[in-house]
């Protein structure tokens, strides 16, 4: 199996941004934390597009785009926020949409009420 890590500035945490496998590349989770790892945001537009644009940044990494992910997951703490986040989250991504999975959760790391994984695939 071929793999490889890819290093990404804007992890701040225990783990890895991203590793790209046999032609996937899963972005770990991701919450809506500027390059200083300072957890920001009021509105969840404003969370969403912060994720969105580290996810872009590690994508970028393994020349790829948010048109190569397959597959979302979002963890979210307050489930009433649902659909805005939905209503935001179909601005960045084109039919035919990832699959995904939408998770209300209790808490989230450093305090943060969103975060988002993906899975993308070199076509």
């Amino acid at each position: 199996m071929k793999k490889h890590y890819l290093s990404s500035e804007i992890t701040k945490g225990p783990y890895s941004g991203a590793w790209e496998a046999n032609g996937f590349v899963y972005v770990s989770g991701q919450i809506h934390q500027n390059e200083k790892g300072e957890v920001i945001g009021e509105t969840i537009e404003e969370k969403l597009d912060l994720i969105m644009t580290n996810i872009k940044k590690i994508l970028a990494e393994a020349n790829l785009t948010l048109a190569d992910v397959i597959r979302v997951h979002v963890f979210i703490t307050d489930i009433s926020q649902l659909p805005a986040m939905n209503a935001a989250y179909m601005t960045y991504f084109n039919h035919p949409l990832p699959a995904r999975t939408a998770i209300g959760v209790s808490a989230l790391p450093r305090g943060a009420s969103l975060e988002i994984e993906a899975i993308a695939v070199r076509s």
